[in-house]
């Protein structure tokens, strides 16, 4: 099981410069990648591109980008773009959304959201594998007049979905190549998400799907403090009922239940139980809450853990 971290999110915005030069300190922590965030200021597969072509040897994906008021050509481009500056390191991941984000700040209707996913993987697939698509669906329409094709964009880009609901989970399973689940602890990845998506797929007659399980972490030896602070950092999702669900189903009442906080035996104990859960890859974010020093600690355990 390879092991990563997260680089960017909506809290802790670094120029790009700082950017890079931490995915180098992640790359020789021996960290396997990289992931960024989609916010309202950066563009994540650009910085992914640069990241990933500054620093060589390091993975490099966006988890997730919001497909409302977004369209499969654009984010074709995007993707391919940032699969060929970085050798085929590239990993797009996409996600529904809120209602609350989509409608306030795009204007757009949040309607029909599992009907949106599927159309638009189902246009996206083509334009990645062959840098074409003549797809005419009820929600969208993706053709390409000419070619559409990146070159050196090789192999085609992997797409996982930031899936944890049951409909959501069907479609990725059937027409993505993994999925992204965010605030899903063990038992709710080795009881229903995995279940679920990998049903899907094998319906489908597609292969396993990956399951890259992004877990909020650090090592520290202020575990108190820290999971005072990941309360007040993940309170947001508790409203939100993709992951409410999710940290149900994981057990918990709080999103800050699901952070894995502790020391490198506590931290490494977890880890082994995502992988038992199914999780193929452990992504940890929110490294930063308890400081610098607790994140190199962090960082140096995951490194560790992804040698074996």
């Amino acid at each position: 099981m390879t092991l990563g971290v997260t680089l960017g999110s909506t809290a802790v915005l670094r120029t790009v410069d700082a950017t890079v030069r931490l995915a180098g300190e992640a790359r020789d922590a021996g960290l396997h990648s990289a992931w960024f965030g989609q916010s309202f200021a950066y563009d994540s597969p650009s910085l992914a591109a640069i990241v990933g072509r500054e620093v060589p040897g390091l993975q490099v994906g966006t988890s997730a980008i919001p497909i409302f008021g977004r369209h499969p050509l654009l984010v074709s481009s995007q993707a391919q773009t940032a699969q060929a500056a970085t050798g085929g390191r590239y990993h797009l991941g996409l996600a529904l959304g809120t209602g609350h984000l989509t409608e306030t700040a795009f204007g757009i209707p949040y309607e029909r959201p599992i009907g949106l996913l599927r159309e638009f993987l189902t246009a996206l697939r083509p334009l990645l594998e062959t840098g074409g698509a003549d797809f005419h669906g009820e929600l969208l329409t993706a053709t390409t007049p000419y070619s559409a094709a990146v070159p050196g964009a090789e192999p085609p880009v992997p797409v996982l979905v930031a899936a944890m609901g049951p409909q959501a989970l069907r479609v990725s399973g059937e027409l993505a190549d993994g999925i992204l689940p965010f605030l899903a602890g063990p038992r709710a990845l080795g009881e229903h998400i995995v279940p679920a998506v990998t049903a899907a797929a094998a319906a489908a007659g597609r292969p396993a799907p990956r399951i890259v399980a992004l877990v909020p972490g650090v090592v520290t030896a202020h575990a108190e403090a820290v999971r005072e602070s990941a309360a007040e950092a993940l309170a947001l999702y508790e409203r939100i009922p993709s992951y409410r669900r999710a940290v149900e189903l994981s057990g918990a009442s709080r999103a800050a239940e699901i952070a894995v906080i502790g020391d490198e035996e506590t931290v490494a104990a977890e880890v082994r139980r995502y992988r038992e859960a199914g999780a193929t890859e452990v992504v940890f974010t929110a490294t930063e809450l308890g400081g610098e020093d607790d994140r190199r600690r962090t960082w140096r355990l995951l490194g560790e853990l992804s040698r074996g």
